[in-house]
């Protein structure tokens, strides 16, 4: 188990990472972009990942680690139960979702 304030601590671990509010949750930004939410009425964060990120993390077990049930879902998003959550696995997932908003975009081919 995870709990939340465990949460908090990982996800700010990151170089750059920062807390603001969004909607009835927090968000973990880098870049100003999100790479994770947290919800706590519901014990359950959300970490954006890549598809094939996703698949991995989901394959594991999918009453722990599974997608969003909707179109962000199909594009990465994807709930963990942090009641059931290793905090390996929970960092792991993490540091995917934050390496995917920081990685820099290869440059163009100059000819």
């Amino acid at each position: 188990m995870v709990d939340t304030a465990t949460f908090k601590q990982l996800a700010l671990s990151f170089p750059g990472a920062i807390e603001l509010p969004h909607f009835d949750k927090a968000s973990f930004r880098a870049n100003k972009k999100i790479f994770a939410t947290l919800d706590v009425k519901n014990n359950r964060a959300c970490v954006m990942l890549t598809p094939i990120d996703q698949s991995v993390f989901c394959a594991f077990d999918k009453t722990i680690i599974y997608p969003v049930p909707n179109k962000w879902g199909k594009n990465g998003a994807t709930y963990v139960e942090l009641k059931t959550v290793r905090k390996s696995m929970l960092k792991d997932a993490l540091t995917q979702a934050y390496n995917k908003i920081t990685a820099t975009k290869p440059l163009s081919k100059t000819k």
